[in-house]
């Protein structure tokens, strides 16, 4: 004897509240990322390219590292300002004061005159910093001729 009634499971709505805020997170997690990637992409710089490439997985862990561009006029550009040699190596001075093994990138131009990125180069030297790597990419392949 089964005395209960027998009532069908309506179907449950979606819920939109956690969908907008997934969303919302995506909007934010994209913004944020696509503002500190603008610090490599603003410089018209074309670095040269090389064979082989070290990819650093612990340069995401680096988070204070340098980007140093050098532009084919010889302009130095640190965080979108553009500084004198002298300006530099005050900047990396400040900076090694605090961060005894600061780690700069150089990204120099591949048409500049190499005399600007040995100055560049000199400047670290003067500062203290010796954790300097050189940003290339890499070559492009030509599609093979049939």
């Amino acid at each position: 004897m089964n005395f209960r009634k027998q009532h069908s499971i309506e179907p449950t709505p979606m819920q939109l509240a956690p969908l907008v805020d997934v969303l919302f997170l995506l909007v934010i997690f994209f913004a944020v990322t696509s503002h500190y990637a603008k610090n490599e992409q603003v410089m018209d710089i074309s670095v040269p390219a090389a064979d082989e490439k070290e990819e650093k997985d612990e340069r995401f862990r680096n988070v204070g590292e340098i980007i140093i561009n050098i532009k084919s006029g010889g302009e130095i550009i640190v965080n979108g300002q553009q500084l004198t040699e002298d300006e530099l190596l005050v900047k990396l001075k400040n900076i090694t004061s605090m961060y005894k093994d600061q780690a700069v990138i150089l990204r120099g131009d591949r048409v500049s005159n190499f005399q600007y990125v040995i100055n560049v180069l000199d400047a670290c030297q003067k500062a203290g910093i010796y954790n300097i790597a050189f940003a290339t990419q890499k070559p492009e392949t030509e599609a093979p001729k049939n």
